[in-house]
């Protein structure tokens, strides 16, 4: 973090499923970077790095912030989802009156709900009942 101390930066917090992201934005080059590891590096998957970048491709912010963010829990879809909210969120903190619309409209702004179903009593799983044995 050290060239980032003391330059100021937007701050948005983007959640999916049980992984949570804190996203910083700062002026910057495009530089994205998680839990202080370059983003090629966190995300082996094209379309991972893709979903993080995709509010910023969309706003045509792209080369003017650097992303710096720390996220935990879930799986690594669920994590780029979380960041791909929390850099929205940012977004909007720099400029809410020109970009709200065009994230709200692509999406980027809402939380994904979904989580996953709590285990019932007596059965195996959320809704996976035990095998049924006649005798």
């Amino acid at each position: 973090m050290s060239m980032y101390e003391k330059a100021p930066y937007f701050y948005g917090t983007g959640r999916r499923k049980n992984a949570v992201a804190r996203v910083r934005i700062y002026q910057g080059t495009g530089k994205v970077t998680i839990n202080d590891r370059d983003i090629d590096d966190y995300f082996g998957l094209d379309t991972l790095k893709y979903i993080v970048r995709q509010p910023l491709t969309l706003t045509e912010t792209d080369g003017k912030f650097d992303i710096v963010c720390r996220v935990n829990g879930g799986g690594v879809t669920g994590q780029a989802g979380a960041i791909r909210h929390g850099v929205a969120r940012a977004l909007l903190q720099y400029d809410t009156d020109n970009l709200r619309g065009k994230l709200k409209k692509a999406g980027f702004l809402t939380r994904d709900p979904r989580m996953k179903e709590r285990k019932k009593y007596g059965l195996k799983a959320a809704r996976r009942a035990p095998q049924f044995s006649k005798r």
